[in-house]
Formats: C-alpha cells, structure tokens, sequence
C-alpha cells in the first residue's frame, strides 16, 4: 500500500505541473490587467509597477520564474493587496474553508448513510419513495439557489441564523450552519443513492439470508454485516465528492460572504490578480488529487478484493 501510495504521489507531480501551466496561461490570455484603473495611468507609472513585479517580461519567461518560485515553495506577492503575499491570504482563508468543506464531507457521509440504508430496508413504501424524491430535488437544485432561499427563510424570515458574514474574523457554530447544509445538500442526495443501491443489493446476498435465518436482530445484521460491504461503493465516490465540495465552495463562500480560500479564488479573477488566483488553483488540485489517493487506500482497506497497482 504505501509503495502505491508513492507512485500516485509521483504520478500526482505531472499533474499538477500541466494544471499550473494550463492555468497559467489562460490566466495571461484573459482580457485586462491587474492595473487596469478607471483613471488612466502615466505609462511610466504604468511600465514602473510591470517591472516591480516582473510582468514586462516574456510571458514564457514569466512562466518558467513563477514555475521556480513554486518549486521553492514561494507563490509570489498578491497584485492588489501590496502588503501581503498569496501565502498570507491562503492562510488567512483556509481555516474557514478547512471547516465548512469538512463539515459539509461529514454531513453528507453521515446523512447520506443513513438515508440511503433506511430507504433499502423500506425498498418500493413511502420512506423509499420520500428519500427518492428528496434526493431528485437536491441533484436538481444548484446550491446558489438553494443558498439564498435559505438565508431568506431562516436568516430574513423566520430569523434563527445569520445570513452570513463572520463577526471579528471568528468562526462561530451558527454562522456555518447555512452554508454547510447548503453545501452538503446535493452530496446527502447523491450519497443516499448510491447506498440505498449498494444495500439492496448486499440485502439480497446469501449470507445476509443466513445471518437472518440465525436469528440475529435486524440491527446486527444490518450494522454488523450489511453495512461494510454496502460501505466501498460510497467510498470511492469520497474523491468526486471532495472535488464538487471543492468547486462548491467557490459559490458558497460567495453567497455568504465567508472569507475563505474559495471567494479569494473568485475576488482575484475579477480583479485579475493572477498569482492568487493562481495560488488557489495549487492548492486546490492538490487536495482534490491527495482525497482521491486516500478514498482510494480506503476502499482496498475496507475490500479485500481491491487489488492497488
């Protein structure tokens, strides 16, 4: 396992190297500059700040300086925020964006299990065919849609929680509730489908007929027997969740005013400060490529029969 886990490590180092080129360059193609400014600036002015920050050279030479800059673990300074680095604005994002993405992978493990278990054993009656249907409506129903009715209900409405926005920086319980349940949402759906599909079919399983035939409660059976084989299908859909959880954050954060990773990502690319931009892409994919590696590890610890090559 951990000489599989290496080579992935290995395999993942390419890959990020073509996402960053990628993204670096479509970065420069886009229309407008960092310094574009309502009121003209003197062009001396103007080719003064492209030298500070070395955008007056080659594009390609700009590549291969960001390139080395990375590889020294150095993502350069923000273009718009002149006293901070693009380490100092991830860092200063990634503690809310750490908790709501995580909050939310948990929340739609947790609830989706259950769900998904609870309408297998009610397979074709009223509780399978309520999950069913929720489940449709979470897929269906973007979470910046979903987001602003929450906040118009249970923030505006009915005022139980704040509609966004943290007081003094701090992450507090009530105002991560909305987001996380917004965010959770359409993985809850897509969790509850894949296990109501992979519990029905372990339920029907000889071994399950036999562990019932023994007398074992239906709990037992359930908890003990039919609940880890129905688990490796779920868990190999732990890397794509992590991926839209990712994704979905960027829309979250904005709609709540969170000040995480993802509405930094959002804030420079309208203002076209490339290198946080760019800083966001890095650590982005290397979070969704290490949750594929663990999902991974995880589904051959949990399947036998799951050989890693």
């Amino acid at each position: 396992m951990l000489g599989y886990a290496a080579r992935r490590l290995l395999v993942a180092i390419p890959t990020v190297l073509v996402i960053i080129t990628v993204a670096f360059f479509m970065m420069r193609a886009a229309p407008g500059s960092p310094f574009d400014t309502e009121r003209p600036m003197p062009e001396e002015i103007r080719q003064r700040i492209l030298a500070a920050y070395d955008l007056d050279k080659p594009v390609l030479q700009q590549y291969v300086s960001y390139l080395g800059g990375v590889l020294h673990g150095d993502l350069g300074p923000s273009l718009k925020y002149r006293d901070k680095t693009v380490a100092d604005i991830l860092i200063e994002g990634a503690p809310v964006s750490a908790v709501v993405g995580l909050s939310a992978l948990v929340l739609a493990t947790l609830m989706g299990t259950a769900l998904g278990v609870a309408a297998a054993l009610r397979q074709n009656k009223a509780g399978d065919f309520g999950v069913m249907a929720v489940a449709l409506i979470g897929i269906s129903v973007p979470p910046f849609v979903v987001g602003p009715l929450l906040q118009l209900f249970f923030g505006l409405h009915l005022g139980w929680l704040p509609t966004g926005g943290l007081d003094r920086g701090e992450i507090t319980l009530e105002r991560m509730i909305l987001p996380v349940i917004t965010l959770s949402l359409p993985q809850i759906a897509i969790t509850s489908r894949l296990m109501r599909a992979s519990m029905i079919e372990v339920i029907r399983s000889n071994y399950i007929r036999t562990a019932r035939a023994k007398g074992l409660s239906e709990f037992r059976v359930v908890a003990r027997h039919g609940l880890r084989a129905a688990l490796p299908p779920l868990v190999s859909y732990l890397g794509p969740a992590s991926a839209a959880l990712v994704t979905g954050s960027l829309v979250i954060e904005q709609v709540f005013q969170l000040p995480g990773i993802g509405r930094q990502f959002v804030i420079g690319a309208l203002q076209r400060d490339y290198t946080v931009v760019m800083g966001v892409v890095i650590i982005y994919a290397s979070l969704i490529i290490f949750m594929n590696l663990i999902a991974d590890l995880l589904l051959a610890t949990l399947d036998p029969k799951v050989r890693l090559e």
